[in-house]
């Protein structure tokens, strides 16, 4: 449901929009409204992320919705602070009266309640996130054996050793010397479960940041679904645990992605939405079963960033950014919409905002 209507207001110089930042933005800036009663059209401040800018075309894009409030049951909130003390605490010695007393619950009631929605016991959820962090350390840092297993928590070597082959089928300093995609354990909040039952609507007038972007060639190894179109059926086709062998590997972008892929990248009964991990074109490396390699062209692409926003406003936060992308129009700089290259999406975070990207190329 469209519940953004963004309006163009029309566009000026640098100088007549003031940054956050303080930098001047030396290009021309286009600014879209949804404007609010008795709106008055003095200046509009453009959000911090701004100051990162340089030389490129970009706009600014506001909208705005209706005043909404979602609500949780306690038993959510309860398992979402047991949540949250785990992740705060991973290094750190983590007992059932611990976490009951962040749940506000008994040690058997609080144990019940996290079985229940996140489907594993504490203990199997702590060690399956301990052994994912400790891979990713294996991996980036370059870290020993022995410090790994020690600062997760584990109480020797050996028995982390065995857990983690357990867990991912290779051995820690195998794995360290030669990483391999592994099927990483990506917690789910439990609170956006809840959230997709109920829809909330943001009152705050929220802005859309668009810069263009080049895309590299490049091959991307995906995971195709069977008939989905977004994130929530993918994950019903083929679950939630291909993030996490994405996550194992290393990406162009730094990170794993989201695509809608055009009919010419899909196979006869395979979904338009799939994940993946973009790699360099000579990419000799593994390719994890049941996934594809695809090749995709250089590109250029208009990257959409909304504002930063609340973990639990992160529908509402997707919602109005890809409404903005509907509405732009880029012939404003000299481009038209190029849809033989795949749309993009990255992880939702809410410390940066939401990001998406859609390929475009000159008129």
């Amino acid at each position: 449901m469209n519940i953004f209507q963004a309006k163009h207001a029309g566009f000026g110089k640098n100088d007549d929009i003031s940054c956050s930042s303080g930098e001047k933005l030396e290009f021309p800036v286009f600014v879209w409204y949804d404007r609010p009663s008795g709106f008055d059209g003095t200046k509009t401040p453009a959000p911090t992320i701004a100051k990162n800018i340089e030389n490129a075309p970009c706009s600014f894009l506001y909208n705005r919705t209706r005043k909404g409030v979602i609500k949780m049951t306690e038993q959510v909130l309860a398992v979402q602070r047991m949540q949250e003390y785990i992740e705060a605490h991973l290094t750190e010695e983590i007992t059932l009266a611990d976490l009951a007393r962040a749940a506000r619950y008994s040690p058997w009631h609080a144990w019940r309640l996290f079985r229940e929605y996140t489907g594993l016991s504490p203990g199997d959820y702590i060690r399956r996130l301990r052994l994912s962090k400790s891979a990713l350390r294996l991996k980036n840092e370059k870290a020993k054996v022995s410090d790994v297993a020690f600062d997760l928590g584990f109480g020797s070597v050996d028995g982390y050793q065995r857990a983690f082959l357990r867990e991912f089928g290779v051995c820690p300093g195998q794995y360290a010397k030669s990483p391999l995609p592994i099927p990483l354990f990506i917690p789910y909040a439990v609170k956006f479960r809840e959230m997709r039952k109920e829809h909330k609507e943001m009152s705050n007038v929220q802005s859309v940041f668009v810069q263009l972007v080049r895309k590299p060639a490049r091959k991307c190894i995906i995971r195709r679904g069977v008939k989905a179109e977004d994130y929530f059926a993918y994950c019903e086709e083929v679950g939630c645990d291909v993030w996490g062998i994405l996550t194992s590997m290393d990406s162009l972008c730094g990170e794993p992605v989201c695509l809608w892929l055009p009919e010419s990248y899909m196979k006869p009964g395979t979904s338009k939405y799939v994940q993946g991990v973009e790699v360099p074109p000579d990419y000799a490396g593994p390719v994890p079963e049941g996934f594809d390699v695809i090749d995709l062209p250089e590109a250029e692409y208009l990257m959409f960033q909304g504002e930063p926003f609340r973990e639990e406003d992160y529908c509402e936060a997707i919602e109005a950014l890809q409404c903005a992308m509907e509405k732009y129009d880029p012939a404003l700089i000299g481009h038209k919409w190029d849809d033989e290259n795949p749309r993009i999406q990255l992880e939702p975070k809410g410390t940066r905002g939401y990001i998406e990207l859609r390929a475009v190329k000159k008129l």
